[in-house]
């Protein structure tokens, strides 16, 4: 078995010293989501904007693995090749095949998912089959009222769930997802949206309980104001600081998050990887 440390020892989200020699490559392969956050925007195509789920363009698996390819002969610092949108990874076929693809040509290099988690159990076996060691859940919330006032709505199979249905659905899912992946040797990091008078108190829970089910990182995105949520203030960078330091206890945080887009490249804070920066879906998604 991969343990988790091996996989994510050269991953630059999961080892703020490790972000200072490597980078990452987002290929943005996965347009299609199956849930709405009330923070999100599936406008993904813009010129100027940095933040997660944006890209110049979606590529389809052949396009993706020609342009690791380039990319990897350009830039040795390269270690991860993760998939994290526009949409939801795990609702999109196109994104087993692209890992697949490039996990057979370049088996060195650490694959890694990010995903809402509502298809995370159930996808783990074709995701370590196709070489990926690393994932990252977005959990904004564990209780069903929280949750609730957070996501419209999730589609699971050809049922639509809403409400606190939705909310309680969604983090069952990821809880056992979770899980799982740790147990099959994964690394797991949780990202988790801070959003203002919605799930700041959810915060000590979710960090309890996503360490419980055996993730090894947390990440504390301030929410950017957008979608139904875009009169809301978004977080301030004090408090976003306090929580980390409140919830490091619990669980180890991650501090240097650069809000990655869906096609970001290189170190963390260099820009897009495939040409140009744009606008888009889950603020939780970068890997």
């Amino acid at each position: 078995m991969i343990h988790a440390s091996d996989s994510a020892g050269e991953h630059p989200c999961f080892h703020k010293a490790a972000a200072r020699w490597f980078g990452r490559v987002h290929l943005p392969v996965a347009p299609a989501c199956n849930i709405q956050c009330n923070y999100c925007s599936r406008l993904y195509d813009c010129a100027n904007e940095n933040r997660p789920g944006v890209t110049s363009r979606v590529m389809s698996p052949r396009q993706a693995l020609r342009h690791v390819r380039q990319t990897l002969a350009r830039d040795q610092r390269i270690r991860v090749v993760g998939v994290a949108g526009p949409g939801e990874p795990l609702a999109n076929e196109a994104t087993f095949l692209t890992l697949h693809l490039v996990h057979r040509e370049f088996p060195e290099t650490v694959k890694c998912v990010s995903t809402n988690g509502l298809l995370l159990e159930q996808s783990l076996p074709a995701l370590r089959a196709a070489g990926v060691r690393t994932v990252t859940v977005t959990v904004n919330a564990v209780s069903a009222a929280a949750g609730a006032m957070i996501y419209q709505y999730a589609l699971l199979g050809e049922e639509v769930y809403r409400g606190k249905e939705a909310a309680g659905l969604l983090w069952e899912r990821q809880r056992r997802g979770i899980r799982l992946a740790a147990s099959m040797g994964l690394a797991v990091k949780v990202n988790s949206v801070l959003i203002p008078g919605v799930n700041e108190g959810e915060m000590p829970l979710i960090a309890g309980q996503v360490k419980a089910a055996g993730a090894q990182i947390m990440n504390v995105i301030p929410m950017i104001p957008q979608g139904a949520f875009v009169m809301m203030p978004a977080p301030t960078a004090g408090q976003v600081g306090e929580l980390r330091r409140k919830l490091d206890p619990v669980i180890s945080q991650m501090t240097h998050c650069q809000r990655c887009r869906a096609d970001a490249g290189g170190l963390l804070g260099e820009g897009a990887g495939t040409g140009g920066l744009c606008g888009g879906a889950d603020q939780g998604s970068g890997c």
